[in-house]
């Protein structure tokens, strides 16, 4: 503490006072009170507001000092040395009296700060920041701070374990038919983690909405505790919540913002009376993920036309890289996150592939007079087209329409080994994506170390494997012209394992053409209904047992990819994906609702 002052007078104030602050800085308070004419306030006093304040020093200038007679008075300036570098500085003053010639400070609470009254002392408080929410790319709330119930169990109270065990995972089953997203557990792998736990065990944590309704199944077993705690909250339950899950593990801690604090004056107990200082927190700006809350639901309810089987889509924007949608029916759900990762014959959807690589290292144009008969013996693989159709001699234009076997196995064939896979990667197949909160796999093409590999692999056929996600890729590489970078979450980049070349920019030109003839009068997907013009390609891949339905493409600026697996032929994903922009059209022009969440 530093202390400057009047020149000393006779009998002056001064060294009591200086002695007083030198106590104070020193935190010897009671040695300080004693200065004082109330000791055991001021002792008090002193020692709630430097708690209160968690000060780290104290310095004190006293600027001015008068004296009458028996009275004086000091006024002076105390500046708080806080936390994390603040300082909290004001004036004020107090009075002495000469008793016996000896100075004695008059206590009131004004000698501490000016504004301070009776039972009353300083604290810093922190002001904590509202947590920021995650919001969709088209500014939706998908994760807003809000707080869920912990279910404990305090195993000193346990009698049974098994039982326990069985009653909390009976009751996360039944609810789960109202909110399936709700984790169920298996009660002998609890019953084992009670038994061999000490003190309170965490099971899960529930949503609020449903949180009464567990409470009431399991309020008769005394171990069993429910706890409220903050979390990020799903404003819909039901929006990806896979996606959503993972995100939110992801960002959690890019949500808080920074603390705002301030000095209050507080009473006994610590309630707030008046701020003395306020300083705002700064909230962290909301992050923001891809997924387009349209696009999502109108996938959603395309997916569910065919609820009964395994039918997904992935939505990606050509212009950004923004993954929009990915909607899979519960079915599918049963084999994970098949539509990012899922490996699947494409069947003539791989076409594009094909026929970019006769466009770009074959020299075609979309005129180009090509074979279609109904048949081709290729280095002994029989290829043929669907019931056997053949069209003679066509431009490559209507082959890709009519989607020809033979015309597309017979271009391949005559590709260099490597070429179409080279041609793939160019346009997002073979490439690995590390998606900060996804996992996926683009698919894989061979080699073609032999004809007869060639040959399948023309039209998506053999060891050619894609998925969902790494088809929409591809449609929206010709959207774009080049492959985008795949992201999910602002700030989180997206890596690649290889850097390869994009399609030449008439090649892109040329494979638009023929995949805009796919939606038109003979074309394979010309039944769609669907507003816009959408560029396409069918496809059904055979397997043992059936086949899949795809349809890839894209409309303006979103690409996708439909898969029913064993869906059959391929006017099943048309139907699908002709509600999914039917429906997205609808939900883009319905009015805008307010939300009333509170």
């Amino acid at each position: 503490m530093w202390l400057t002052g009047c020149t000393p007078k006779p009998l002056s104030a001064q060294p009591v006072i200086d002695e007083f602050m030198r106590h104070m800085s020193a935190t010897d308070f009671a040695a300080a009170a004693h200065l004082t004419d109330q000791p055991d306030t001021v002792t008090q006093v002193w020692e709630t507001t430097w708690n209160g304040l968690q000060a780290e020093a104290l310095h004190v200038d006293v600027h001015d000092i008068t004296i009458r007679d028996s009275v004086a008075t000091a006024a002076y300036t105390m500046t708080w040395q806080l936390p994390r570098d603040r300082k909290f500085t004001y004036d004020t003053a107090m009075t002495l009296n000469r008793i016996n010639d000896q100075w004695v400070i008059r206590w009131q609470p004004t000698v501490l700060h000016p504004k301070l009254g009776a039972n009353q002392h300083l604290e810093l408080q922190a002001i904590n920041a509202q947590r920021a929410s995650v919001v969709s790319s088209d500014g939706s709330d998908i994760l807003v701070p809000g707080s869920v119930e912990r279910i404990l169990v305090d195993t000193h109270k346990v009698t049974d374990a098994t039982r326990t065990a069985r009653t909390i995972a009976a009751a996360l089953t039944t609810a789960k038919a109202t909110d399936h997203t709700l984790v169920t557990i298996d009660p002998a792998d609890l019953a084992k983690k009670l038994a061999a736990t000490t003190g309170n065990y965490s099971v899960t944590t529930i949503p609020k909405t449903i949180a009464p309704t567990i409470r009431d199944q399991l309020q008769d077993d005394p171990a069993i505790i429910f706890h409220e705690e903050a979390a990020m909250v799903s404003k819909d339950p039901g929006f990806a919540p896979d996606i959503i899950a993972r995100v939110a593990g992801l960002v959690n801690n890019q949500l808080d913002g920074s603390n705002g604090w301030r000095i209050a004056i507080v009473t006994h107990d610590g309630a707030p009376i008046e701020d003395l200082e306020h300083h705002e927190p700064k909230v962290a700006p909301a992050v923001q993920v891809s997924l387009d809350r349209k696009v999502q639901l109108a996938a959603e309810e395309a997916v569910n036309q065919r609820k009964e089987m395994k039918a997904m889509i992935v939505a990606i924007r050509p212009s950004s890289g923004e993954i929009l949608a990915v909607a899979q029916t519960d079915k599918a759900d049963e084999d994970g996150a098949v539509a990012l990762s899922g490996q699947f014959p494409p069947g003539s959807t791989f076409k594009i592939i094909t026929a970019a690589a006769g466009l770009q290292d074959q020299h075609l144009t979309p005129e180009s007079i090509v074979p279609c008969p109904g048949a081709m013996n290729l280095y002994g693989r029989q290829v043929t087209n669907y019931n056997m159709f053949s069209l003679g001699n066509v431009p490559l234009q209507k082959a890709f329409a009519r989607s020809c076997n033979t015309t597309f196995a017979n271009i391949s064939t005559q590709l260099q080994q490597g070429q179409l896979r080279d041609m793939g990667k160019q346009f997002g197949l073979g490439v690995d994506y590390d998606i900060p909160g996804l996992t996926t796999i683009t698919g894989s093409i061979p080699e073609g170390k032999t004809e007869l590999e060639k040959t399948e692999a023309g039209y998506g056929q053999g060891l050619t494997l894609v998925s969902p996600f790494g088809l929409a890729l591809v449609s929206a590489t010709t959207a774009h012209g080049s492959t985008p970078t795949p992201r999910l979450v602002s700030g989180f980049e997206t890596k690649t394992n290889e850097k390869v070349s994009q399609p030449a920019p008439e090649t892109i030109e040329q494979l638009r053409s023929l995949m805009g003839a796919v939606t038109e009068a003979g074309g394979t997907a010309s039944g769609i209904r669907a507003g816009g013009k959408i560029y396409g390609k069918t496809g059904e891949a055979e397997i043992t047992g059936g086949s899949h339905a795809w349809f890839t493409g894209y409309r303006d600026d979103i690409a996708f990819a439909t898969l029913i697996v064993m869906g059959g032929g391929s006017e099943s994903s048309v139907a699908v994906t002709d509600k999914f922009f039917t429906r997205l059209d609808e939900l883009r022009s319905a009015p805008q609702q307010q939300d009333t969440t509170p």
